[in-house]
């Protein structure tokens, strides 16, 4: 199979479930895992609330597939999702799903995909069911693909804009008081324990004889362990960041051969 950034995936998105808002920052994420080289959403387009949705279709290339609601109440775009997903999964086009939806009735999908060979990325609301999230390869939190690109567009604009003089403070016979000191943030405290058990459980589990397991093999198995599992859900961009935040692991960076390529290892202080 292709390496995971060179996977072509088919990105099937629920309407009914999604939000438009996030639809840019989703396919950017997306082009993460691998190249989309079919997109789909379906809904029934002949209804006012998705109209607006229209012009983010336009601008992500993305072929919308109407599902007329047949029965006020049911969700009739779930069928016609799963089919095309069959559909693509046996004419043998694609590596891999992208399923972005926080409905739970596409658990049987994802299961089934997955029992084909395929990788399976679900991407959904923070309300999402977690039969739906465990029965991914991975599953990515919308809420945190968002902030993310909003934080790093913030980043942007901030290195773009130009330097501002700082205001004069005006004088005054007034003595100012003294002011309490800026306290230190504490990274580690948004990491909470049971996920931090997490990661000492891996690391043992991959560890070497020194007590040392590589990052990299660490990422990927926490992921299988935990299917929602992202740094980005603890405030941290990457893995080895996160990790180095946290008291209790120790991280060795090794030079290898390669002069621009490092290996990173972690270990366990309170390994016995």
């Amino acid at each position: 199979m292709s390496q995971p950034n060179d996977l072509r995936l088919a990105v099937l998105i629920d309407a009914d479930n999604a939000p438009r808002s996030a639809l840019g920052d989703v396919m950017a994420e997306v082009a993460v895992y691998g190249t989309p080289t079919i997109k789909r959403i379906y809904g029934d387009w002949t209804t006012p609330n998705l109209a607006s949705w229209k012009p983010l279709l336009l601008e992500n290339a993305i072929t919308p597939v109407q599902q007329y609601s047949y029965t006020t109440g049911k969700n009739s775009t779930d069928s016609a999702m799963i089919i095309d997903a069959m559909d693509i999964l046996y004419t043998g086009q694609v590596d891999g799903f992208v399923l972005v939806s926080s409905d739970s009735d596409f658990t049987r999908l994802a299961i089934r995909l997955r029992e084909a060979g395929k990788k399976v990325y679900g991407m959904g609301e923070k309300k999402t069911p977690n039969p739906f999230i465990v029965a991914c390869d991975k599953f990515v939190y919308i809420e945190v693909i968002r902030s993310t690109a909003e934080q790093a567009r913030a980043e942007e604009a901030a290195r773009t804009e130009p330097a501002k003089e700082p205001a004069k403070p005006k004088k005054s016979g007034k003595k100012k008081p003294e002011e309490a000191p800026a306290r230190e943030s504490e990274p580690a405290a948004r990491v909470p324990q049971n996920v931090v058990t997490l990661i000492a459980d891996s690391v043992e589990m991959l560890a070497d004889e020194e007590g040392y397991a590589f990052m990299g093999e660490l990422g990927n198995l926490l992921v299988k362990k935990q299917r929602d599992f992202d740094p980005r859900n603890f405030g941290f961009s990457k893995l080895t960041q996160m990790i180095k935040s946290l008291p209790r692991f120790e991280v060795d960076v090794r030079q290898t051969s390669l002069p621009h390529v490092k290996h990173i290892f972690v270990r366990d202080r309170e390994a016995k």
